[in-house]
């Protein structure tokens, strides 16, 4: 798994496992703010036929105004990236974009508690699916 990211396949099809994610989200505070449908875009655009894949923009507000209000820029960050996608075998894989990775970037000490606590609560979430 790359350093940015962290997640692994679930025993899901796509769709339930889009459901069961934002309902594990949902628990954990986060609402979904947006939902990128990538393999109806290159469909679209490119013609190109790919196995489901959707990029869900997850955000906890409690921790996004924390985090605004220690660093301004840091929206430019934000939402936290949840994927849910297919690969050419028809395995459903649930992924997340590492806070600790991302918040990182900005080199703040005070953001560092807040991509502890996203960390955590991503992986709480994550937990609730079925591993495959």
């Amino acid at each position: 798994m790359a350093k940015y990211a962290f997640g692994h396949p679930v025993k899901l099809g796509h769709g339930a496992a889009r459901e069961a994610i934002v309902a594990a989200l949902a628990e954990e505070g986060f609402g979904i703010l947006s939902e990128i449908d990538v393999a109806g875009t290159l469909k679209k655009k490119l013609g190109l036929d790919v196995p489901p894949y959707v990029i869900l923009g997850a955000c906890n507000p409690g921790f996004a105004s924390k985090a605004l209000a220690a660093e301004p820029q840091i929206g430019a960050l934000l939402p936290c990236n949840v994927v849910v996608r297919d690969d050419d075998a028809g395995r459903t894989f649930v992924e997340f974009m590492d806070p600790h990775a991302v918040l990182g970037l900005v080199g703040r000490a005070e953001i560092e508690p807040i991509a502890d606590e996203v960390r955590a609560r991503l992986q709480r979430a994550l937990a609730k699916l079925p591993a495959a």
